[in-house]
């Protein structure tokens, strides 16, 4: 209590400002995902450029260069090339988008914004795991784009079918976008990871069957194949579609054999859980890699 000009004056309580101890709960941590995920889709949506040109390149393959392979297919085959390399487009599509996100990671290296999320109080993996789903999600987008088509190739608009294919698209996006986020996570410049991802990324594309079918190779490179972890994700895209075309089952054989191990074929829910188990693997080398000190 003070005395002011002969009156007692009491003094009000301090207040203290509660503080928190940040970065050492998980909702901290899915605060950091959603937030490093919401980036991601705010910088593509802002990138009408990006949005139209990454659809360019899978409607090139599959409009002309589909259509010209198509003159080699006998007119007795009932099924138009276009079909059959539609899933290898949506992979493709998904492909590139997924690379693509992960450049991102080396740019904000070399203009000093990836220091400033490293030194946030939260986990390291939050941050990966935010990025990886971040392009995950614009990956699936693109391809989803390209569903709208299905018609002009032959491929019906069952919901059933187009469900699935979103679905085994967002899985392959997770995985390659895991596989970019290690790959650019010890890049340190633009051009480097650009000349890196250029032997990856198209033979990829073409040993996963996306152009031809998978059978009648080269040993060697029918084991290359085997290796491809995208390949097992357009094999069940491929079953996907014929399931619901009009296609004999002795030519969807032919045409779509599969992957095989020890001369016995795959199914398709093996295949998906080897590309869940390979996008984990990759997730997890990403974490190690942005745990490592710079």
């Amino acid at each position: 209590m003070d005395a002011v000009g002969g009156a007692t004056v009491s003094a009000a309580p301090a207040t203290v400002i509660g503080v928190r101890d940040v970065g050492n709960s998980i909702a901290d941590d899915l605060r950091a995902v959603r937030m490093v995920w919401k980036r991601e889709l705010i910088r593509f949506t802002r990138n009408k450029v990006r949005m139209i040109t990454s659809l360019a390149q899978p409607i090139i393959y599959l409009f002309i260069l589909g259509t010209g392979l198509s003159q080699l297919i006998p007119g007795g085959s009932k099924i138009d090339y276009r079909t059959f390399i539609f899933p290898g487009v949506l992979g493709m599509s998904v492909l590139f988008t997924a690379i693509f996100a992960s450049l991102s990671i080396v740019w904000d290296r070399e203009f000093g914004f990836l220091r400033e999320m490293l030194v946030a109080p939260v986990r390291r993996s939050a941050l990966v795991l935010g990025k990886c789903l971040g392009g995950a999600s614009v990956a699936t987008f693109q391809g989803a784009v390209m569903l709208v088509f299905c018609g002009l190739v032959h491929v019906p608009y069952s919901p059933a079918l187009l469900l699935s294919l979103v679905g085994m698209m967002a899985l392959l996006a997770f995985m390659l976008t895991a596989l970019g986020t290690v790959i650019a996570a010890r890049m340190a410049q633009v051009e480097t990871f650009q000349v890196v991802m250029n032997f990856i990324v198209l033979p990829m594309f073409f040993l996963s069957g996306a152009v031809f079918p998978l059978d009648r190779l080269p040993r060697w490179l029918s084991a290359l194949t085997k290796v491809d972890p995208m390949s097992y994700a357009i094999d069940p895209m491929r079953r996907a579609v014929f399931d619901h075309v009009n296609i004999s089952p002795r030519l969807a054989r032919t045409l779509n054999p599969g992957i095989s191990w020890g001369g016995h074929r795959l199914p398709a829910g093996l295949e998906l859980a080897i590309v869940a188990l390979v996008g984990l693997a990759m997730l997890t080398g990403a974490v190690m890699q942005f745990s490592r000190p710079e």
